[in-house]
C-alpha cells in the first residue's frame, strides 16, 4: 500500500514524500533505514501537511488536564528506569487526544535528532508554557529529570484541582443565573403579550408596574436585534478593552476588591505564585530565575507587579521577605512564613506546605460561600417570577373586584 509520511533527516531538515510499504511500521523500519527520523505515516489521501498545520499552537479545552496526565505518566516512566525517547514513544501511542499525540510525536522526534527534552518542548510553547520548560531544563542540568517531573506532576495536579474547584463552586450559581434570564426572556416574549392583548380588548387602567413590563416586553419585540447587536458590541469592546494593559489593569483591581470574593481570589492568587515560587526554589532553581518565572506565569497584573518588585530586592541583596512586607495582596502569614524559611534554609519546602493550606482553606470557603448564594438566587427567581404574575394579574383583579357584588359599574 502507498502511504504518506513526514520525517527529518540527518541534518534536522523536514522531509515529507510517499512510499510503498506492507504497513505503517514496515514503512517506518524502511524510513530509519534510509536514516530518517519519522513523525508521521498516513495511507495517502490522509494530508500529512494537512494534519501537521492543522496542529494549533494551544491545546485547546481540557489541556491542563492532559499536560497533568502527560506529565504524571512521563514520570512514572522515568522513575522506572525508561529513556526518554521510549517514554515518549509510550505516551505517544496512549494518547487519545489528537492534538496531544502530534505534540508528544514532534517532541520525540526533535529528541531523537539530538535536541534535549527541553529544547525540543520549545516548539510548542502554548502546550508547555516557560516555567514547565525551565524546570526540566533544570532536571536535566542537574541529573535529575524524574524528580523534576515528579514535582512537575504535583504542580499540574494542583493546578487541575484548584481549576476543578472554582469551576464546580460556580458552575450551579451560573446555571442559575442562565435559567433565571431566560424564564425573564420567556415571559416578556411570549405571555406578557398575550396578557397586553387581553388588557386592550377590556380597555382597563394599567398599574405602573403592568404597564412598564408591557412597554419593555413591546421593545424586546420589536428591537430584539438591536438589542442583539448592541449585545455582541458590548462583548467584543469589553474583550478588546481587557486586552489592553489599562483594561487588564482595572480588571483585575475590580476583582481583589469584590466584597467576599475578592479576599478568596486574593488567596487563590496567592497560593499559586508561593507554590509555584516554592517548587522551583525545590527544583534548585535560582532565586531571581525563580522569581522572574513565577512573575512570567502570573495573570493578574498586581501580583505580577509584587513579584517583580521581590525581583528588584532580592538583585540588590535583600531577602525574599521584604517584599511581601506592608502589602495587602498577600497575607501577615505568607510573610512570616517566607522570613522563617529564609532562617532556616527550607523556603521552597515551607511555601509548598503552605499553598496546601491555603488551597484547603479557599476550597472550603468557596463552597461556603456558593452555599449560601445558591438559595439566595432560587429565592430571587422566585421573586422575579411572583413580581411579573401579580403584575399582569393585578389588573383583572381590579376588574374583578369592580363588576362583582359591590364594586362600581
Amino acid at each position: 500500500m502507498k502511504l504518506e509520511y513526514q520525517a527529518y533527516d540527518q541534518s534536522g531538515g523536514e522531509v515529507t514524500g510517499t512510499l510503498e510499504a506492507l504497513d505503517e511500521t514496515d514503512a517506518r523500519e524502511t524510513l530509519a533505514r534510509r536514516g530518517l527520523f519519522v513523525t508521521e505515516v498516513l495511507a495517502e489521501g490522509g494530508s500529512v501537511q494537512g494534519r501537521r498545520s492543522a496542529t494549533p499552537n494551544r491545546p485547546g479545552r481540557g489541556g491542563l488536564k492532559h499536560l497533568s496526565m502527560f506529565t504524571r505518566q512521563f514520570y512514572v516512566l522515568l522513575s522506572s528506569g525508561t529513556q526518554v525517547v521510549p517514554a515518549l514513544t509510550a505516551l505517544e501511542q496512549q494518547m487519545k487526544d489528537q492534538r496531544w499525540r502530534q505534540v508528544i510525536g514532534s517532541v520525540r522526534a526533535r529528541v531523537e535528532q539530538g535536541s534535549s527534552l527541553s529544547e525540543a518542548m520549545e516548539a510548542f510553547p502554548g502546550y508547555f508554557d516557560t516555567v514547565y520548560r525551565s524546570m526540566v531544563s533544570a532536571g536535566e542540568s542537574g541529573g535529575s529529570l524524574p524528580g523534576m517531573f515528579e514535582r512537575l506532576a504535583d504542580l499540574t495536579q494542583k493546578r487541575l484541582h484548584v481549576q476543578s474547584t472554582i469551576r464546580g463552586a460556580l458552575a450551579y450559581p451560573i446555571l442559575l443565573i442562565s435559567v433565571a434570564l431566560g424564564v425573564l426572556t420567556l415571559l416578556l416574549l411570549f405571555v406578557v403579550p398575550r396578557f397586553a392583548e387581553l388588557f386592550a380588548s377590556l380597555d382597563v387602567a394599567l398599574p405602573p408596574t403592568t404597564a412598564i413590563l408591557i412597554s419593555l416586553s413591546d421593545s424586546l419585540k420589536s428591537y430584539w436585534w438591536a438589542g442583539l447587536i448592541v449585545l455582541v458590541a458590548a462583548v467584543v469592546g469589553l474583550k478588546a478593552w481587557l486586552s489592553t494593559p489599562q483594561g487588564r489593569r482595572a480588571r483585575d483591581t475590580v476583582l481583589l476588591k469584590l466584597p467576599q470574593f475578592g479576599p478568596i481570589l486574593k488567596s487563590f492568587s496567592t497560593a499559586r505564585i508561593i507554590r509555584l515560587l516554592g517548587v522551583l526554589m525545590e527544583g534548585h532553581v535560582p532565586v531571581l530565575e525563580a522569581l522572574k518565572l513565577t512573575g512570567s506565569a502570573t495573570t493578574n497584573v498586581h501580583y505580577a507587579k509584587l513579584i517583580r518588585r521581590a525581583q528588584d530586592l532580592v538583585a540588590k541583596g535583600e531577602p525574599i521577605s521584604a517584599s511581601f512586607a506592608n502589602t495587602d495582596l498577600v497575607s501577615p502569614s505568607v510573610y512570616e512564613t517566607v522570613r522563617s524559611g529564609e532562617h532556616s534554609g527550607q523556603v521552597g519546602p515551607l511555601l509548598t506546605n503552605l499553598a496546601n493550606f491555603l488551597d484547603e482553606e479557599n476550597e472550603v470557603t468557596l463552597r461556603s460561600l456558593t452555599s449560601i448564594i445558591e438559595p439566595l438566587i432560587l429565592v430571587m427567581l422566585g421573586m422575579l417570577v411572583g413580581f411579573v404574575a401579580i403584575s399582569m394579574f393585578m389588573p383583572l383583579f381590579d376588574l374583578t373586584s369592580m363588576t362583582g357584588p359591590g364594586g362600581g359599574g
